[in-house]
């Protein structure tokens, strides 16, 4: 039983794993779409929805914007795209109370390993 075990492995340990993510997350949100394995987007999902709330938050209470936009970067890679999460990102989603992310399956396989890839991209 795996009650209470938070997120997955994705056969990394655990600082590669965390950079992966990281770095996984960054790209969608700068592009709004990537595309990837089924496993690495259904593991990014969380955090990207995340970060959004975030910005969200930090938009709706302007007395703790500082504190939700030193979060966000701190979770992003490039400082450009914490910038892009709160001017468009956050207004885009202010009436949306979650589900900010899509996955969408191709059908396709990847040729060296036959991993399933699909396209993760921000809900219009």
């Amino acid at each position: 039983m795996r009650h209470r075990v938070k997120g997955k492995k994705l056969n990394r340990r655990m600082g590669h794993r965390k950079a992966l993510l990281r770095n996984l997350v960054t790209q969608l949100l700068m592009h709004e779409r990537i595309r990837t394995t089924r496993a690495k987007a259904k593991a990014i999902r969380g955090e990207a929805e995340r970060i959004i709330t975030m910005a969200k938050k930090g938009k709706q209470n302007p007395e703790r914007f500082l504190h939700y936009r030193r979060m966000v970067s701190a979770r992003l890679y490039d400082e450009d795209v914490a910038r892009k999460v709160f001017d468009e990102l956050a207004p885009r989603y202010m009436e949306r109370p979650g589900g900010y992310t899509r996955i969408v399956r191709l059908g396709e396989f990847r040729r060296g390993d036959g991993a399933e890839m699909v396209i993760i991209e921000l809900v219009e």
